[in-house]
């Protein structure tokens, strides 16, 4: 079924593509909740548990929510494609919520790692992603996912904030409890609040299409790029911040909060000018060379004597808005390119290199830092953001959106 758009004001999002929008970024801010929340206070924790003072079960425990992530992605996004994304994503939220509950109940680290494997394996973000997609027409799909990195944005912004105050509240086992509640009710918002995802394309095509897609490709390492660069920069960004400024870890939020914030403010005109005018492609690559400057900058700052706290702070709100611009921009792409009826599958490729990107700029990261030092990371860094920029400039423009105001919208 489908509904008409709003003949007389036509570029904004009707209601259905606002509630399918807002509805599912809560549903995927719901999902890194499950990441970010316990990343400031698990490493203290997990020292007053049997097998908690092992550094490598530590890693484990905070690292495989992403690594079966990175598994479970494209089998999720397939399945979306062939029997609906609303099945598809209540499934993965069961799952969410069994291994929070497994987790609130460990009594060993080992028990948190199976926890969070179990938290990770439904990985509903290709589904998510895709039936935001289907639900929002091209000029306003953006925006939408706008809105999804939004809640990324925030989730973990927030997650520096509430989480020691949570742990001195709740506990560990509270904490994990607290999100197993949450992803039931989210359960109930797909079921009741989320529009009806649309009629699925009767178009079939392969997946080794998909994996051939020269367009898709430089989409998904651009993905795999801006997230090891986002982890590997916060393997050394914390200890900066105390040099710079002497603050301790506990009192950073106050920093991130508002460099967040600002950042959401600051990225939306670009993303405007971007969709209204067809230069998304030009707003794109301008992001990227923003974050090539940002890992330049980062690293002529690590490498003074000397810290300037402001020139910090001005780096850091620099990153974020080009990560949120690049973060809402891609998952947008890759639904306009995939082929007819595989858009799940391209987005679990998609979700896929994000989360090795993830896994990788976080174990990478912290290699390089130990080994060889901070600067070396944004010399990395610099490094793949080039190689990224030279592959984002040679891609296709995209075509022009239609502005047609009888366009409609399936609810």
């Amino acid at each position: 079924m489908s509904a008409t758009t709003d003949a007389t004001n036509p570029s904004r999002m009707n209601a259905t593509e606002i509630r399918a929008s807002v509805s599912l970024a809560s549903i995927f801010g719901l999902r890194m909740l499950g990441l970010f929340l316990i990343l400031p206070v698990f490493a203290v924790h997990a020292k007053s548990m049997p097998g908690g003072d092992s550094a490598t079960l530590v890693g484990l425990a905070l690292g495989m929510y992403g690594l079966t992530q990175a598994f479970g992605q494209i089998p999720f996004g397939m399945a979306s494609d062939k029997f609906g994304r609303k099945r598809i994503i209540i499934i993965g939220l069961i799952l969410f919520a069994i291994g929070s509950l497994i987790a609130a109940g460990a009594s060993h680290i080992i028990w948190i790692i199976i926890g969070r494997a179990v938290q990770g394996a439904g990985a509903v973000s290709a589904a998510v992603t895709a039936l935001i997609a289907d639900s929002t027409r091209e000029e306003h799909r953006t925006k939408a996912m706008a809105m999804v990195g939004a809640s990324i944005g925030l989730t973990y912004a927030a997650s520096l904030v509430i989480s020691p105050l949570l742990y001195n509240a709740v506990g560990m086992s509270g904490m994990f409890l607290l999100v197993a509640v949450l992803s039931v009710l989210a359960i109930g918002v797909v079921i009741y609040i989320v529009p009806a995802a649309p009629p699925r394309s009767p178009e079939a095509s392969s997946f080794s299409q998909v994996l051939r897609d020269g367009e898709l490709m430089r989409l998904n390492f651009g993905v795999f790029v801006l997230h090891a660069i986002q982890m590997s920069m916060f393997v050394v960004l914390p200890g900066v911040l105390v040099q710079a400024a002497g603050l301790p870890l506990d009192q950073h939020w106050r920093i991130y909060l508002p460099v967040v914030l600002a950042s959401f403010v600051l990225m939306l005109p670009p993303i405007f000018i971007g969709e209204k005018r067809g230069v998304m492609k030009q707003v794109f690559v301008a992001a990227i060379g923003l974050l090539l400057l940002v890992e330049i900058g980062l690293y002529i700052a690590l490498s003074q004597a000397t810290l300037p706290f402001a020139a910090v702070v001005s780096l850091l709100l620099a990153f974020f808005i080009a990560f949120n611009i690049l973060e809402a921009s891609q998952p947008s792409l890759v639904s306009r390119l995939a082929p007819a009826g595989s858009r799940g599958a391209a987005l679990g490729v998609y979700n896929t290199l994000q989360a090795i990107g993830l896994f990788a700029g976080g174990a990478g990261g912290g290699l390089l830092a130990q080994h060889f030092g901070g600067p070396v990371v944004f010399i990395v860094g610099c490094l793949l953001s080039s190689a990224w920029l030279i592959i984002a400039i040679t891609m296709k423009s995209l075509p022009r959106r239609s502005k047609t105001p009888q366009q409609t919208v399936p609810v």
